[in-house]
């Protein structure tokens, strides 16, 4: 360190220096062959915007979810300074510990709670919860308290939560509530979109800084609210920005199916010629704009939310260093014409392989009441981002009508 070499180029120098980790670590493995030579080449934020009323200014990239600790030490070294976490992640202790010595005024800490009758709803109990946050996260205030996933307005008024974050606030324990929306959780609780529940929620006066779904197919809902945001200065952060992936994961199951020589699930019968049909149409695609993998067409999915101004931040999780060189990278640029006609080309050809995150238009159409929008989020979460055990761990614990109950179905979601 003294010499000038950061934790992240040391870290990574070392690692691919090492043979012998490389031949007993296929991720590394796989990693190497794809790398070009930038492996110690440092990066850093390049943009900053006003994070609303907040007064902070905020990267334009920022972390989403992160356990790693050299990983978020390395993100902060780089010039982010937004921290997105929840007590659901299970990863503020290595937040925590990831920021222990650092200047806490210049990093901006939000945390969520998914508000559950379950758990409660008093007031004492959020200030139990709130608490504990503290302890896990090492520090003596948070920037941001969200409500997690709210996706009706009776949660996001939910009278013990803001009874709870008045009293933090005068405890010099918290700054500002925010609140984030993935759509419809559950349709047999709630059918309201994130367009009413966040229009609601701007509209409220309570709330400073929104984490809501914006991408270059999913945009028009997202444009709504940033654009009500603008109006009321509250402060944007993004997620779910690159809804390209669902093409490999079907690629990969009729590639896997083939090669074994087995018939494929039941569950997939009826659906797969029209996969194959997809799959082929994301196999022109890809061939045509010359894409090996979804890096060059994810870095474009990015760019076009970074060229909005509206949206202040991109909240992307990074696992590891390469991630981070990947993400950070994108700080500041521009959206191309080449990058504009690649988005449109994909949104022409291969947008039926995205389910819109938080739209819930197919709700009324599911006699069944299953929760469409919450189970394709998983299965994105699984196929697109590569989070297998998270999305597995997720379904599992989901309550009411399940997946099951579509293997007979015609499609009256498909068709909404």
């Amino acid at each position: 360190m003294k010499e000038g070499l950061s934790r992240r180029t040391f870290v990574k120098s070392s690692v691919l220096g090492s043979a012998g980790l490389l031949a007993g670590n296929s991720l590394f493995a796989k990693e190497k062959k794809v790398k070009k030579v930038e492996a110690t080449q440092e990066v850093k934020i390049k943009h900053y915007y006003d994070l609303g009323k907040t007064g902070f200014k905020v990267s334009d990239i920022s972390l989403g979810y992160s356990n790693n600790v050299p990983v978020i030490q390395a993100a902060l070294d780089a010039g982010v300074n937004y921290i997105d976490t929840a007590e659901s992640y299970k990863n503020q202790p290595a937040v925590g510990k990831a920021i222990k010595g650092r200047d806490r005024k210049s990093i901006f800490i939000t945390s969520k709670m998914l508000i559950e009758k379950k758990t409660g709803l008093e007031k004492e109990g959020f200030v139990k919860r709130f608490n504990q946050c503290l302890k896990e996260l090492q520090t003596d205030y948070i920037d941001c308290m969200m409500i997690h996933s709210a996706d009706s307005v009776e949660v996001m008024n939910t009278p013990g939560f803001h009874a709870a974050m008045d009293q933090m606030k005068k405890e010099k324990k918290l700054k500002f509530v925010g609140i984030s929306n993935h759509g419809t959780m559950n349709p047999m609780v709630s059918k309201e979109t994130m367009e009413t529940v966040l229009t609601a929620a701007a509209n409220d006066g309570r709330f400073s800084v929104f984490l809501l779904t914006y991408n270059f197919i999913q945009n028009n809902h997202g444009k709504k609210i940033l654009d009500i945001c603008k109006k009321k200065g509250i402060g944007t952060t993004i997620m779910k920005v690159n809804p390209v992936g669902t093409y490999n994961g079907i690629k990969k199951y009729l590639d896997k199916t083939k090669k074994a020589g087995k018939k494929p699930n039941k569950l997939y019968a009826d659906s797969l010629e029209r996969f194959k049909k997809v799959a082929e149409q994301g196999q022109w695609f890809a061939k045509k704009y010359k894409l090996e993998n979804s890096a060059e067409i994810r870095d474009a999915a990015i760019r076009f939310v970074l060229n909005n101004p509206d949206a202040h931040s991109v909240s992307c999780s990074m696992r590891n260093f390469d991630q981070i060189d990947q993400f950070i990278k994108l700080s500041g640029t521009n959206l191309s014409i080449y990058d504009k006609k690649t988005l449109a080309a994909y949104k022409d050809g291969c947008s039926q392989l995205y389910c819109r995150h938080a739209c819930g238009e197919c709700h009324d159409a599911c006699p069944e009441n299953v929760p469409v929008n919450t189970i394709m989020r998983y299965n994105h979460y699984y196929s697109a981002q590569g989070k297998e055990k998270f999305a597995l761990k997720k379904y599992m614990v989901l309550e009411g009508p399940k997946a099951d109950l579509c293997q007979n179905c015609e499609g009256f979601c498909e068709s909404s």
